[in-house]
């Protein structure tokens, strides 16, 4: 085919721009708001990126708070492999985004994520009945980790992690007040029995003492720099636990004696991480850990059910910034056994991130205590409403999108920030 002069130049005007553009496209820019495919795979991909030494830009409160990474063939490749919506933007594209950023005018902010953390789970060995939320958002996103447990926590292992999450846990000692319910089902008998199993090759004669060495040797942890985060019941029986030291709360069908006498008033609130002045079920039959949890009292219908995050200054306040990042500040609500923190049994310094106003409540907070931080999110699964002992897991890729599995991410990439921007 012979072409004409005129298309000869409109030709060769194409291959020059497209050329033009090839040399200058030189960063990889990844939206978070409506128009990413996938939301959690991105959380991977900006791992993938700092676990290889590759910066990733965190451009707090833009759309969405998204990614910007210089062009890396290899990155384009993991985005196309996991359905990750990415754009090449050339150099003057990426000034843009970032001097308009910069105006003090704007609620923004640019973080940069330079140290791929190093992540543990605090998970048992033996399986249990539910699915851990964090757990399965880390295998969805493609976010290495290990799972860890009593016996690593108190070998001192601790140390070698950034990052430690709480799986659906009791630090009680009473099995997760399951007693009522199912206390004649195998898995429960299974599970007191390795427990206690477990308690004593560790040199302790109860579970609740050995309990409470782990909880204060993760609080040592938190204290050292390390980053905590917990979901459902390992947030408030964790500082139960906290509290009640030297105390006995279990009763006879726990650890084989009685609870102590005048427990309540022997509680120690200076010892926790969040909570104060809450008042114990001390009832082994009733699915309750104390008057913190809102569970039994919030009587909401799910159908309106959400609870809504803050706004905090990005140039100011970019921990917290980091931490609710999301294309929408409304989450839909989910239960748990531990659903909702009522504010009234919330310490002062505690950040609330997000709450259900209506109700009082908060589902999302955050704190600092010593060098290290953590974070306690309510509820079980932020995609199933009402997630029962034994239900399927979910399938995260029919949820690629979840603004309440964003929340889980934020915190694992939180720790992967340049320390001398968070300063406060």
């Amino acid at each position: 085919m012979i072409l004409s002069r005129k298309a000869k130049k409109i030709l060769t005007l194409i291959i020059v721009f497209s050329l033009s553009i090839s040399v200058n496209a030189s960063y990889i820019f990844i939206p978070m708001d409506e128009n990413q495919q996938n939301h959690l795979k991105a959380y991977g991909i900006a791992y993938y990126a700092i676990e290889r030494d590759i910066k990733v830009d965190w451009l707090l409160n833009y759309q969405g708070g998204s990614f910007l990474i210089k062009q890396n063939l290899d990155i384009e490749k993991e985005c196309k492999l996991r359905n990750v919506s990415y754009n090449i933007i050339a150099d003057i594209q990426s000034t843009i985004i970032l001097q308009s950023i910069s105006s003090p005018e704007v609620n923004q902010d640019v973080v940069r994520l330079e140290k791929a953390p190093k992540i543990a789970i605090y998970s048992p060995k033996n399986k249990q009945p539910w699915d851990d939320a964090v757990t399965m958002a880390l295998s969805y996103a493609e976010i290495p980790y290990e799972v860890i447990y009593d016996t690593e926590v108190l070998n001192n292992l601790l140390p070698i992690y950034d990052w430690l999450h709480l799986h659906h846990e009791d630090f009680t000692g009473q099995y997760g007040k399951f007693y009522s319910s199912f206390k004649n089902a195998t898995w429960y008998k299974e599970n007191k029995k390795e427990s206690e199993k477990l308690a004593k090759e560790l040199g302790y004669n109860k579970v609740s003492k050995s309990k409470l060495a782990v909880a204060k040797k993760i609080k040592e942890f938190v204290y050292s720099g390390g980053f905590l985060f917990a979901m459902c019941s390992a947030t408030d029986s964790y500082d139960i636990a906290l509290a009640s030291e030297n105390i006995d709360i279990c009763g006879p069908m726990f650890d084989g004696d009685k609870l102590d006498d005048n427990i309540q008033e022997n509680l120690d609130f200076s010892k926790t991480f969040a909570f104060k002045d809450f008042t114990l079920e001390k009832n082994p039959n009733k699915y309750e850990f104390s008057s913190i949890d809102a569970t039994q009292t919030r009587k909401l219908n799910p159908k309106i059910d959400f609870f809504t995050l803050f706004d905090f200054s990005a140039k100011w306040d970019p921990v917290p910034t980091m931490l609710c990042q999301n294309h929408s500040q409304v989450i839909a609500g989910f239960m748990g056994q531990t659903t909702a923190f009522k504010n009234e049994y919330i310490k002062s310094d505690v950040l609330i991130m997000g709450e259900t106003k209506s109700k009082n409540e908060a589902r999302y907070i955050h704190g600092k205590i010593g060098n290290g931080t953590w974070t306690f999110y309510g509820g079980h699964d932020p995609e199933d409403y009402q997630h029962k002992v034994g239900d399927p897991k979910t399938d995260l890729s029919l949820h690629p999108n979840s603004p309440g599995y964003r929340l889980i991410l934020n915190n694992i990439l939180f720790p992967a920030a340049k320390k001398k921007k968070l300063k406060t």
